[in-house]
């Protein structure tokens, strides 16, 4: 791996993203003084903008992995028409939330590790923190989606599969290594995991 890796600026990955999509979707990525936001442009013609939080590298990846998986109609929404309750969610809403999760933070977890930046599932409520068994109980079913989608490359949504060919290019890393590693985080996951 390059020197440049060790880093981890949140602006290769702007750079990358914007290389990308910027012409092709009219998408940009850009940092925020604050959290998170999809904003869909005010115009046809205009560029819609992915903000991530406070320029936080893990940030822009989670929320690319999101923007990834967003349909064309969703896209056409601020923060895609998502459903969010903030911290403090009640079991049903904290489930609720951990369903729709996986596929993004699977995505999410591809593209960490095409970096060769360390990754950790978020349940996303610090007021109520999941149990162990929640937590694990997610954590699995986030690897066992990633090892799904990279099984068979054509169920990796096309923008998070352009995205994870140009994070292996720059950080030097092959998809049968970002592959194998996850499989074997999966294994470690699984052995862990209470019967």
């Amino acid at each position: 791996m390059g020197s440049h890796t060790a880093s981890y600026q949140a602006e290769d990955l702007i750079q990358l993203f914007n290389q990308c999509f910027l012409q092709t979707y009219r998408t940009r990525l850009a940092a925020s003084e604050g959290e998170p936001l999809y904003l869909p442009a005010a115009d046809p013609q205009g560029t819609h903008q992915i903000l991530f939080a406070y320029g936080y590298f893990r940030s822009a990846l989670h929320e690319i992995s999101h923007w990834c998986i967003a349909g064309s109609a969703r896209r056409l929404q601020e923060d895609y028409g998502y459903w969010y309750a903030p911290d403090g969610r009640t079991k049903a809403q904290q489930a609720a939330f951990a369903r729709v999760e996986v596929n993004p933070q699977a995505l999410e977890l591809i593209l960490t590790t095409a970096t060769g930046h360390p990754f950790c599932v978020s349940l996303d409520n610090l007021a109520s923190p999941p149990t162990a068994s929640e937590y694990q109980s997610f954590q699995l079913a986030v690897y066992q989606k990633a090892v799904a989608y990279l099984q068979t490359p054509t169920s990796l949504p096309a923008r998070g599969a352009t995205f994870f060919h140009a994070l292996c290019a720059h950080y030097q890393r092959q998809p049968t290594q970002v592959y194998q590693q996850i499989v074997q985080a999966l294994a470690s996951i699984r052995h862990l995991s209470p019967p």
